[in-house]
């Protein structure tokens, strides 16, 4: 049975940071994936300003997902409308892997930049000094890096698909809950 929005106490709701949160990382994936997906069709004069807008918003992503992180910590969620345990089994495991896959992801992009010997700086305004400097290990940092982002397309395109079926088959709030 649907519950209107507005019969929803604050409880149900997660905190206003964590919302934000949300979907400004939310909003920053929808332009990094797709600027990190066509860097190599582009022509070398545009390449670096496609890498510049990848990399600073992939790295920004990076911390806002930190802060992410703490305010779930520090905020436990609401709790879900009632669910099958299989399905509340699936929703955390798909969350847990987002969470990681968005933190690690960034990481090991900055790596391998590092490693291909490209000092990140970041937006223009900080160069991020390299952990580990120019290194053999650069191909395999991109192909995890590369890995990662296929996968973080994936675990995103699952948890539209749980959105859609929570708002629209079974009409309960849980969109109601991140908005």
């Amino acid at each position: 049975m649907a519950v209107p929005y507005e019969h929803l106490s604050g409880a149900w709701r997660y905190p206003a940071a964590a919302r934000a949160l949300h979907w400004l990382i939310a909003l920053l994936v929808l332009v990094v994936w797709p600027f990190g997906m066509v860097i190599k069709f582009i022509k070398d004069d545009a390449k670096t300003g496609f890498y510049f807008v990848h990399e600073s918003f992939g790295f920004l992503i990076l911390w806002l997902m930190l802060a992410r992180l703490a305010v779930r910590l520090i905020n436990p969620p609401p709790p879900r409308p009632p669910l099958p345990l299989w399905q509340e089994r699936i929703a955390t495991l798909n969350h847990v892997l987002l969470y990681a896959a968005l933190i690690a992801q960034p990481i090991f992009g900055f790596l391998a930049t590092n490693a291909f010997g490209f000092p990140l700086s970041w937006f223009g305004l900080v160069t991020v000094p390299s952990p580990i400097g120019k290194s053999p290990l650069a191909p395999t940092l991109m192909s995890v890096h590369v890995f990662l982002g296929w996968s973080i397309l994936v675990l995103f395109a699952l948890h539209i698909a749980g959105v859609i079926h929570h708002h629209v088959i079974r009409r309960d709030p849980t969109l109601q809950r991140m908005l």
